[in-house]
């Protein structure tokens, strides 16, 4: 059971990291392009969403193929695992968009 803690703690923070990092690093590249710096860092914030979850997983396919197996197998635990990996990946993603919009002063 402490192996599925860890990956639940892996995952989140690889998605929090590729929201915060891809974020603030695309901002700066809006300052070498001469654009709106914050405006980019929320657009790029939102648009990286769902690419964040997926990399946190380490791809879709896996994913895919434990819930098939959770479903038409009767792999219930598995199934339930996988979800569990989904939604710490999301969480990691929303909490990083987050703590960018009270790093940028927006209210949340």
């Amino acid at each position: 059971m402490e192996a599925f803690h860890n990956r639940l703690i892996l995952v989140f923070c690889t998605a929090l990291g590729m929201m915060l990092g891809a974020s603030l690093v695309g901002s700066l590249s809006a300052l070498l392009a001469k654009e709106p710096p914050v405006a980019t860092m929320l657009k790029l914030a939102r648009e990286i969403k769902i690419w964040a979850v997926a990399a946190a997983l380490g791809g879709t396919f896996s994913l895919f193929e434990v819930l098939e197996s959770g479903l038409f197998q009767g792999e219930i635990k598995a199934m339930i695992k996988q979800i569990c990996y989904v939604i710490s990946a999301i969480t990691g993603t929303q909490f990083g968009y987050y703590l960018l919009l009270i790093l940028i002063g927006d209210k949340v």
